[in-house]
């Protein structure tokens, strides 16, 4: 599926419009200007309008007076507790710590596996 965003500029208004497969992310401005959007969506559209991002795509969003936090956590427990480990012992790392990883060292994927990796 492709993602795609749109971005509106205009009479100081500014709209970020993320669009993924049936979910859209609206980030403005203005709420005005959002509801106003929204509105000519729900003219052609089912729109759901569940309020302020808290979790897309296994991201979740959590806002501070600061900015903006995105983590995975619930998708980390999540797939922690469907595998039955989430009582694991963690350990700091999967890797030998002083193994140098290079862009340009390795074997490339094969095309079977750079699509089982995406």
């Amino acid at each position: 599926a492709d993602v795609s965003l749109f971005i509106f500029n205009k009479a100081g208004i500014h709209m970020y419009i993320l669009i993924y497969v049936d979910d859209i992310i609206i980030i403005s401005s203005s709420p005005s200007a959002t509801e106003r959007f929204l509105s000519q969506l729900q003219a052609d559209f089912a729109v759901k309008d569940l309020g302020t991002l808290h979790y897309f795509l296994g991201i979740e969003a959590r806002h501070t007076s600061h900015g903006l936090i995105l983590t995975q956590h619930k998708y980390i427990k999540d797939l922690l507790t469907r595998t039955n480990m989430l009582h694991s012992k963690g350990v700091p790392t999967p890797m030998v710590p002083s193994d140098k990883l290079l862009f340009d060292s390795g074997d490339k994927l094969s095309p079977e596996d750079t699509t089982r990796y995406r």
